[in-house]
């Protein structure tokens, strides 16, 4: 068992620095926010770097633990909780009756290495306290309330993201059962290690029942009628909030990505090697990088170029292969799609002048989503109701698993506030203002949907 890195040193991260960042204004709770806040500490404990510094991945020791702590939060919330067939850890508080179908509230608990504290982790700690309120304010619920806490969205250990919120979509393809860590350890061999059913396979109809209940991961899938939508509150990922002085926006759709490797192939050789007649992968590669960066930014596009593997990666040798990722992201498919088309050709160009070949592989991709405009209209009502007067509305161009709840029900986000619009870092910082703001926001936003549901 890894043990768990100390609580990351927590002097003053809630105030900012930026002197345009104005808290909102409202019916806000500081000190419950700042409770909240301090569970993030608690649950940045739970992680495999030293130092400090925060790495959780899925189906690991450190999920389990972060999955126990969220469990108990929720039973102190009046919740029922469970551990579903795929590791998310869930909760529900009951409507007016039993069995009725469910808002989804919640967002995911795994990082990425060197992580934050907040990504993922807020959003899920948000949820919990939006179900807290409403089982406390005893209001007549007209669907039940759900919070699920993903286990794996960052995708960091087996390199496919969305993993827990696919299995709950219903599209969780048999083929990644397969995909292997750094260790060499299949995900079918982690979730039999965490004590899942790695198996797919729906049973045959009961000859008296007429039905079966889906068993292993497939269990997990939920249906499109037990489904009110998703809600899921997050840090922006981006600095346009922080910019515009708004604690809170409105996230109209999330960006479609594909994520390619790409291997460049020329010929090692002595560095003594006139340069007419090398074949340097790496200066091929070097190129590449750079067309994939001024393509994309020619065409209003996110791209960017995250690994690169050198062979044989010696001080006085020239390379003869290098391996690089492509993660390519648009709000629109159709232009995401044309650029890669434009890279393709390119590459090519660079390969033949340079007497190289270029392979690539698609190893992810996901549709552009976006937000449904009940649910959207929501979280406007949710942010208005804090003071905010004119919320605004945000492209997210980082992946969420709303974008794998979107297969089988309505899907809205909540944007709030973080410092440098930076994510995935160490420093990731937000307002203890904006965060009691963003939990008013987001129970007015069930209430504004309790109310508008038909009786």
């Amino acid at each position: 068992m890894t043990e768990a890195a100390a609580p990351l040193e927590a002097a003053a991260p809630y105030e900012s620095a930026a002197p345009h960042a104005t808290p909102a204004t409202g019916p806000l709770d500081r000190t419950g926010a700042v409770s909240l806040l301090a569970r993030c500490d608690e649950l940045a404990a739970y992680s495999t770097l030293p130092g400090g510094l925060i790495r959780r991945v899925y189906l690991t020791d450190e999920h389990r633990a972060v999955n126990a702590l969220a469990a108990k939060w929720m039973l102190e919330a009046g919740m029922r909780t469970w551990q579903d067939a795929a590791g998310n850890q869930c909760g529900r508080l009951e409507g007016r009756t039993p069995g009725l179908p469910a808002l989804l509230l919640g967002s995911h608990l795994d990082t990425v290495p060197a992580a934050g504290r907040y990504d993922g982790i807020l959003g899920v700690l948000i949820a919990i306290a939006t179900v807290d309120r409403i089982h406390s304010s005893g209001i007549d619920l007209p669907f039940a309330l759900e919070v699920v806490a993903f286990g794996d969205e960052e995708g960091t250990r087996f390199g496919r993201a969305l993993l827990g919120s696919r299995a709950l979509a219903g599209t969780f393809d048999p083929d990644w059962l397969d995909l292997v860590d750094e260790q060499g350890i299949t995900l079918r061999d982690a979730y039999t290690a965490f004590g899942l059913d790695p198996t797919l396979e729906t049973p045959a109809p009961d000859a008296v029942t007429d039905a079966s209940a889906p068993t292993g991961l497939a269990a997990a899938a939920r249906r499109p009628d037990d489904l009110v939508g998703y809600l899921e509150a997050h840090i922006e990922q981006g600095p346009y909030l922080e910019e515009a002085g708004h604690a809170l926006g409105i996230v109209s759709s999330i960006a479609g990505a594909r994520r390619f490797a790409i291997t460049v192939t020329g010929q090692a050789g002595h560095s003594g090697t006139p340069f007419d007649r090398r074949h340097d992968a790496l200066a091929g590669a070097a190129e590449i990088v750079s067309l994939i960066e001024s393509t994309a930014r020619g065409a209003g596009l996110i791209a960017t170029v995250g690994h690169l593997d050198v062979f044989p990666n010696a001080v006085n040798v020239i390379p003869g292969r290098v391996e690089l990722s492509l993660d390519l992201r648009a709000e629109f498919d159709d232009d995401r799609d044309r650029v890669w088309q434009q890279l393709g050709d390119a590459m090519a160009a660079v390969a033949a002048r340079r007497g190289l070949t270029v392979e690539s592989r698609q190893t992810h991709s996901a549709p552009a989503v976006a937000c449904s405009p009940r649910l959207r209209a929501a979280i406007e009502t949710g942010i208005r109701s804090t003071g905010q007067t004119d919320p605004m509305l945000l492209l997210s161009r980082a992946g969420h698993d709303g974008m794998a709840v979107a297969d089988v029900t309505d899907f809205a986000m909540l944007f709030i506030r973080c410092r440098g619009g930076v994510s995935h870092h160490p420093d990731e910082h937000v307002l203890a203002e904006d965060v009691a703001a963003a939990t008013d926001a987001f129970e007015a936003a069930v209430r504004a949907l309790v109310a508008a549901h038909p009786a």
